[in-house]
């Protein structure tokens, strides 16, 4: 008998930040191992199989952000009280970690058609489910459906926003300030400003039905460092957060044609992410929990290395409580994460068996 709330509180207590992982997937193959689950190690990344032919892949990660010093609790010191469970990643995603490893165990017992992979890095980027996912499908993982576990309340998030990094670096003559002017110098911050305003009038394409429209944010800006010269470079990164309507193709070519500076594509990785709602995963995971809403979410996940496959991205404990301090989990919600899961395989799993 499996218990998830104790499997759960041991791996909250292993220390886990991105790129130190290596701790807690020795742990998860001794604990599947002693449950008769072998599983394989792809760097830092555990992955294992039930069954044979099309399956459904369970996937969530095992890193954490660090602590901060705003804690007020021993980050790894597991502590219950009122029914929470408190602890550095208990609620991002150990909650969901706990309850799929209870998942699969019981589902391979019978007979399911299930992939599980566990995920480094997914906090930072790196050699996560990017790297491993497309080693898992040269050895012949057929999925058919993915589920990737983080916390949602349980709510199913059929879409997530992508990202997109740009770079505009405008160029111009450094000279002394007070003669700029009269020899009509260019000044590269001015270049600057004028795209950083035109950019905003650009059309970012339409709104998708659960994410909204496109958002552009300048985040990061430099120019001169001398008070009393003009300055012969300015650079700024622009963060746009990116939904299935407008490919990031599109979104390039406009804001080329709309600015004067030399705009530079800094990241592509992370595309927009959209499933079907009528697809099999998501009627699955509504059958296991009607009360359960459909939504799009604004934050990044795994989920984005699973294009083309029908994906929801959903699990316990709530997004909110995330990357804070004396970060927790219900109890409960540990629990209710297991028995959706289960309740979720049981229902997508008969259809595949062939």
């Amino acid at each position: 008998m499996i218990d998830v709330l104790d499997l759960h509180r041991r791996l909250v207590a292993i220390r886990s930040v991105s790129h130190h992982e290596a701790e807690i997937c020795n742990f998860v193959q001794s604990y599947m191992s002693d449950y008769g689950v072998e599983t394989q190690r792809i760097g830092d990344n555990v992955a294992a199989r039930a069954g044979k032919g099309p399956m459904l892949v369970l996937n969530s990660h095992l890193d954490t952000v660090p602590p901060t010093e705003a804690w007020t609790r021993e980050p790894w010191n597991v502590t219950i009280q009122g029914g929470k469970v408190y602890g550095l990643g208990a609620n991002d995603a150990k909650a969901s970690v706990a309850a799929m490893i209870a998942t699969f165990i019981r589902a391979k017992k019978n007979g399911a058609n299930l992939g599980l992979l566990l995920a480094c890095e997914e906090e930072t980027g790196g050699k996560g489910t990017e790297f491993a996912w497309p080693i898992l499908q040269e050895q012949g993982w057929d999925a058919r459906g993915v589920v990737v576990g983080e916390p949602t309340g349980l709510n199913i998030a059929t879409s997530q926003k992508g990202m997109l990094l740009l770079e505009l670096h405008s160029h111009g003559d450094a000279c002394h300030a007070a003669n700029a002017t009269a020899m009509g110098a260019t000044n590269a911050i001015t270049e600057l400003a004028r795209d950083l305003v035109a950019i905003h009038d650009v059309d970012l394409g339409p709104a998708h039905a659960h994410l909204g429209g496109t958002t552009l944010q300048p985040t990061v800006l430099t120019g001169g460092r001398v008070r009393n010269q003009t300055p012969h470079h300015a650079h700024a990164v622009v963060d746009l957060r990116t939904v299935p309507t407008s490919p990031h193709a599109d979104l390039v070519t406009k804001l080329t044609a709309a600015t004067r500076t030399e705009l530079r594509i800094r990241s592509d990785r992370l595309h927009p992410f959209s499933c079907p709602e009528d697809a099999g995963v998501v009627l699955a995971a509504q059958a296991a929990r009607p009360a359960s809403e459909l939504y799009g979410s604004p934050t990044m996940s795994d989920l984005v290395f699973f294009r083309g496959l029908p994906g929801i991205k959903v699990g316990p404990g709530k997004s909110e409580r995330s990357h804070r301090p004396d970060e927790f989990v219900m109890e409960t919600e540990v629990q209710e994460g297991e028995a959706f899961y289960g309740a979720l395989v049981n229902g997508f799993c008969g259809a595949l068996v062939e």
